[in-house]
């Protein structure tokens, strides 16, 4: 059919309000959009807007219609099994990042297919070794521009209306220890990414700045010094060096930055929340004491050069994996009768601080659950006052929090009507020790990594009846002003909105909407499966809708912390999902929770020695698999897998990485012997656990 021109150009029209592809096409979203407050039809950064605020403007959905909420659409996730991520809401479209970094993008009205790219990580590792883990907590956006990092070290921008690749760079070498989990922070035409691997080998933590429009290097800032040998990049990094001893570069030194990047457009600032010390034990990594600049710090930079402006350290000289990567949330609050911009952050430490953007001033510091390691921040110096033997200076010390922390990255959000921040909270203790290891000696060996210490005995904190909670936290006042006791330990951030609501997802399955006010359960839907990812809200065509994704990931899933939930591998669909209140769909059932039964071939006889011997080699598996063999849902539980049992599809998987595009890494260095250890000392951890003949009857 011929059409006119004008009748044309009136068509096109029409179909790009229509069409949230072609609307893409005509909007720039720089930093002015994503510092915009008042936007509640998307939401355009990991943290909603530059403020990193988690909070929406939003009240269609509120304290007293949210009993009506239900889900609109949802779109299954088949290949997927840690989701984690924070989806992005630009013109219509939902962008997310799921298992071994394959990003989509979808219809936020009604979760369509639009594009997906896989960049290949299994293809890109190969069979070499890899660290970390394979989960990603989410993605960047910026004029037109998709950007993703990925688990192996790329930095890559997509076109955000096809997922064509622009361009792709690598931010570290493939033969370092190294990884990503986190999401680039896009901003003033560059974008930031750091990385992890403190636990992996010998490890200084670095950020680096990447032109946007072309993906080259823009500037590079070292967390803490290299050997002065060498010279030092600059002149924070030769200040640095003075808070260290003895021979720390060769360990490393840690403090990388996998997590907790803000920029703030009124100051022109960009934060980095740097991580703990590699080693962890600071005696073997800065034997004689120190400081050791930039662990588990605030660092503000200039965010054209890099170059070093303040800093303000949560733990100095750390020795427990209490960094300070957790989210760092931008507020103008009035303190004393005058208004402050605020910086407030909660890290694995223990303690809430409010700190002065604007100069890295402390102004105020409180615990939010019980600190054993310390007994209060002095406010005139900044500094902790420790107890007493907290550094395991006997061999031992029981402290709390834990290496989970007392808040990890699930995300923590800012209400500035009610003035209150919505944080997840983990009440736990543990019992570190170094005995049997000397500091002289003691070396991390790439890929094969270690802390230096031990860590165990995990449980709750002295005089505490749960493992967690969701704390409603007045940061001016610096006390809780509600408290909701959780079962488990590892939930979902937390989103708040106009309407008086937050809502947060549990390890339990439970998507959860509370009354901001007083943390009254005003709504509640079990999605079958464990929430790890915070939720999101946005507005199109005058619907409101509250989406998120559903998987059980991260550290708990993978090391195993929340088995017993019965969030198997394989089992369990994972999900994007939204609601609103004219939703009318239901979603499928799940299985119900299940626990894997180890296979126990009675004919299988079990070498205690070489069960031995795989059970040292099972700490570079653990991180996924479990400890102790006992699968937490990120990756197979192999006292049940068949895989093992089986001596040249175990090779296949193990030594030539077949699976490694599902991110098992593949570890060529083992020899038979490596392999035939692993194989018993599996199928020990099985025959311990094997339901007995009795039960199987």
């Amino acid at each position: 059919m011929k059409i006119s021109v004008p009748l044309f150009a009136t068509a096109l029209l029409l179909l790009s309000h229509w069409s949230p592809s072609l609307q893409a096409a005509n909007r720039v979203v720089d930093d002015r959009a994503i510092a915009d407050e008042t936007n509640t039809s998307e939401w355009l950064a990991y943290g909603r807007t530059h403020s990193e605020q988690r909070f929406s403007p939003l009240a269609q959905i509120n304290a007293d219609n949210v009993h009506q909420l239900k889900v609109d659409w949802f779109l299954d996730l088949p290949r997927d099994s840690a989701l984690v991520a924070t989806p992005l809401l630009v013109d219509g479209i939902l962008y997310f990042v799921g298992q071994v970094n394959v990003i989509r993008a979808v219809d936020a009205t009604t979760g369509s297919l639009l594009w997906e790219h896989d960049p290949q990580v299994g293809k890109e590792v190969g069979q070499r070794p890899k660290a970390g883990w394979f989960h990603n907590r989410g993605l960047s956006f910026y004029k037109g521009k998709v950007f993703a990092a990925t688990w192996d070290g790329r930095l890559i921008a997509l076109d955000a209306k096809t997922g064509r690749r622009i361009w792709s760079t690598r931010t570290f070498g493939l033969d370092q220890p190294l990884y990503i989990t986190g999401a680039p922070k896009a901003f003033k035409d560059k974008v930031v990414i750091g990385n992890g691997g403190t636990e992996h080998g010998p490890s200084r933590g670095f950020v680096t700045a990447y032109h946007a429009d072309t993906g080259k290097e823009a500037w590079k800032f070292h967390i803490v010094p290299g050997n002065p040998a060498d010279g030092f990049e600059n002149a924070a990094m030769e200040m640095a060096a003075k808070t260290w001893t003895g021979e720390w570069w060769k360990h490393g030194g840690g403090g990388n930055p996998w997590h907790g990047l803000t920029y703030d457009p009124d100051l022109d600032t960009l934060y980095i929340g740097t991580g703990n010390g590699s080693p962890w034990n600071r005696k073997v990594r800065s034997p004689e004491g120190g400081d050791n600049l930039f662990l588990s710090s605030i660092v503000a930079l200039d965010p054209d050069t890099g170059a070093y402006r303040w800093h303000y350290q949560t733990t100095p000289g750390e020795s427990w994996d209490f960094n300070s990567n957790m989210d760092m949330v931008l507020a103008d609050l009035t303190l004393n009768g005058k208004p402050v911009k605020g910086l407030l952050h909660a890290p694995k430490n223990g303690f809430f601080y409010v700190i002065d953007r604007t100069t890295g001033k402390l102004i105020s510091a409180e615990p939010f659950v019980k600190t054993t390691w310390a007994t209060h921040i002095d406010l005139s110096t900044g500094r902790p006052i420790e107890v007493p033997g907290a550094r395991y200076e006997s061999g031992s010390a029981r402290v709390s929090p834990t290496p989970a922390g007392a808040h990890n990255w699930h995300a923590m959000s800012f209400n500035p009507i009610t003035g209150l921040v919505y944080l997840p909270t983990i009440h736990s203790s543990v019992t570190y020790s170094d005995r049997g290891i000397d500091p002289r000696s003691w070396r991390s060996v790439p890929f094969q990594g270690g802390m230096a210490v031990s860590s165990s005995r995990y449980g709750l904190e002295t005089g505490k009846a749960y493992p967690a909670s969701l704390q409603a936290w007045d940061p001016v006042a610096q006390k809780p002003v509600w408290v909701v006791p959780q079962d488990n330990n590892w939930n979902a951030g937390t989103l708040t909105t106009g309407g008086h609501l937050v809502f947060q997802g549990h390890a339990n399955g439970n998507f959860v909407a509370y009354d901001a006010r007083d943390g009254q359960e005003r709504w509640k839907i079990d999605l079958g499966l464990g929430i790890s990812a915070p939720a999101i809200t946005y507005q199109i065509k005058g619907r409101q809708y509250v989406t998120l994704l559903v998987g059980f990931g991260g550290s708990a899933a993978g090391m195993g912390g929340s088995g017993g939930l019965g969030w198997s591998y394989g089992i369990h669909t994972r999900r994007l999902v939204a609601f609103s209140l004219e939703g009318n769909q239901t979603l499928p059932s799940q299985p119900p929770p299940f626990f894997p039964q180890p296979l126990d071939p009675p004919a299988f006889k079990i070498d205690q020695r070489l069960a031995k011997i795989g059970s040292g080699l099972y700490g570079l598996c653990g991180y996924c698999h479990g400890g102790g063999v006992v699968a937490g849902g990120m990756a197979p539980d192999l006292r049940a897998s068949p895989i093992p049992l089986v001596d040249a599809l175990f090779e296949q998987v193990m030594r030539k990485g077949s699976r490694v595009h599902r991110g098992m890494p593949a570890f060529a260095a083992f020899t038979d012997h490596h392999l035939k250890a692993l194989q018993h000392y599996i199928r020990s951890q099985a025959r311990r656990t094997a339901p007995s003949e009795t039960s199987r009857q």
